[in-house]
């Protein structure tokens, strides 16, 4: 019985050890942040949408959504969404980064922070 547990434990830390290696590979930081493939995703634009619109409900500004810049994803209870994007207030338009928690089980968003770069 013993030896059943150790070689289990064993088998089991080889199998970390692997994808550990696998995602370093990959240059992917395990639980971290990985890019967005494609920026122009409609689902993509909008969490983009929902951050803007959820900081003007806040902060009483009445921003536009010009684009997303570049945008990170990470895995946690849901997804993470880090988005850079440019938005529009009256004829200026600046550079924001907003980060927005997502549950689409829960049908459930969050604007976790969205402040000027």
């Amino acid at each position: 019985m013993k030896l059943l547990n150790n070689v289990t434990i064993f088998v089991l830390l080889i199998l970390s050890v692997s994808v550990i290696s696998d995602a370093v590979k990959k240059d992917v930081l395990v639980g971290g942040y990985t890019p967005i493939k494609d920026i122009k995703d409609p689902h993509v634009a909008e969490i983009a949408q929902f951050a803007v619109t959820e900081y003007g409900k806040q902060s009483g500004t009445k921003l536009i959504l010009v684009k997303v810049i570049k945008g990170e994803t990470q895995v946690v209870s849901g997804t993470n969404y880090r988005l850079v994007l440019a938005a529009k207030d009256k004829s200026v338009t600046k550079n924001y980064e907003a980060i927005v928690w997502e549950k689409p089980w829960l049908h459930f968003r969050n604007l976790t922070s969205f402040k000027p770069l």
